[in-house]
């Protein structure tokens, strides 16, 4: 059998070394996307068109192959987000050559003179623009692929949601192409204009104003008369909400969202949905965020439960408000809680500890309860005495897998 090359065009063409050319040549099957095959208009070989469904056609292309000699093309490097790897699982390991070559990455660092091995990389090729949130949280550099759908103007507008209106925004246009164009932008600037369809954004954001830490002290947060959750009482709902990387958090009640934003340095790749009802707390939770840098957190403003409907559905639930509504909201949650999933409560009336209790266990989220009674020094006299806080009760549910 002969073999399969995947071969690497870089941006185009002329960034092809002897040895692909050489593959290019001898090719007796040609198969890529349109806009790749459209570069060797007088090749022989026959062509294949990869679009939607490359890998149903590339199994149906192996059962045809024979011992034609197939060299399927793809842009810079077929294993960087690209063919390579499915070319592999479908020809066999022993049978395919992969040529690499330049990335779309590569080339615009280059272009934007920048160092980019503290960069994060990001593909927005079908997949939704949240995929932003955790590469953004991880770096302060961060280039990203995008898709029709996902244009530069979508990376725009999900970088002003989550508060980063100060970051930069490169748009490199038709990269190694005669018409390429580099452009400078703010979000607000990009959300509304019109790229080249061929394109790749680079994100630069600059550092946050305060350095988030866990444990905050009140004084560090807006927030409206000591209407937030106590760093005691944080700490102890954060061990108990049991954050995995990559998770969807519901904070419900957010106050000042000081759960939220300690919560994304625990769980990289954390989403947090902070869900306030009244718009100045709201506002709160935004300049908190935007002093932090913390673009995990995403505030929504609206009355649960009936706002939580337009949510993706949580990994983890806690729900530091909710007064006459909690049970509605313990309820809608519970509905929409994935599989392993878990629900914690704030309350600090006796009448909240017993609606959460019973209406986690009628959902059959296991109840378990914690109080955490906390005092603190003050100084008296050249000497020290306790003041004792509120006790507040945690109450945690847990919904096992299958």
């Amino acid at each position: 059998m002969a073999p399969v090359t995947v071969l690497g065009l870089g941006m185009s063409p002329a960034d092809l070394t002897p040895t692909a050319r050489e593959r290019l040549l001898a090719a007796e099957i040609l198969a890529g996307g349109r806009r790749l095959l459209d570069y060797f208009p007088d090749h022989p070989a026959e062509k294949v068109v990869l679009e939607r469904q490359v890998a149903a056609t590339l199994r149906q292309l192996a059962t045809r192959l024979g011992s034609r000699r197939l060299v399927i093309l793809a842009s810079g490097d077929p294993n960087f987000y690209g063919v390579g790897p499915l070319a592999v699982e479908i020809f066999g390991r022993e049978r395919v050559e992969i040529l690499p070559n330049l990335t779309a990455v590569q080339a615009a660092a280059a272009r934007l003179q920048v160092a980019w091995q503290d960069a994060r990389v990001v593909s927005l090729h079908g997949r939704s623009a949240r995929e932003l949130g955790p590469a953004l949280a991880a770096a302060g550099k961060l280039f990203v692929y995008t898709d029709p759908k996902n244009s530069p103007a979508v990376v725009a507008r999900e970088l002003l949601a989550r508060g980063a209106a100060g970051a930069r925004m490169a748009v490199l246009e038709n990269l190694g192409q005669p018409d390429e164009r580099l452009g400078w932008y703010t979000p607000a600037e990009a959300q509304g204009l019109v790229f080249a369809p061929l394109n790749l954004v680079y994100v630069e954001r600059p550092e946050p104003g305060a350095a988030l830490h866990l444990g905050l002290p009140e004084e560090a947060l807006a927030h409206e008369a000591g209407l937030l959750t106590k760093l005691e009482v944080r700490a102890v709902a954060l061990a108990l909400l049991r954050l995995l990387p990559g998770q969807t958090l519901w904070d419900v009640g957010a106050g000042s969202g000081s759960v939220g934003l300690e919560a994304g340095l625990l769980a990289p790749g954390l989403t947090v949905y902070a869900v306030e009802r009244r718009p100045e707390r709201l506002a709160q939770i935004e300049a908190n965020r935007d002093r932090f840098g913390a673009v995990w957190l995403l505030p929504v403003e609206g009355k649960a439960p009936e706002v939580l409907a337009a949510l993706p559905d949580p990994d983890r639930v806690f729900v530091g408000g909710g007064g006459r509504e909690l049970a509605g909201i313990l309820t809608a949650a519970a509905a929409r809680l994935k599989p392993g999933g878990r629900v914690v409560v704030a309350a600090t009336l006796l009448s909240s500890l017993e609606t959460a209790r019973q209406v986690l266990g009628r959902e059959r989220l296991r109840p378990e309860v914690v109080q955490v009674q906390v005092s603190r020094g003050r100084p008296l006299a050249g000497d020290t005495y306790l003041t004792a806080a509120n006790p507040v009760w945690l109450i945690a549910g847990s919904r096992e897998e299958g």
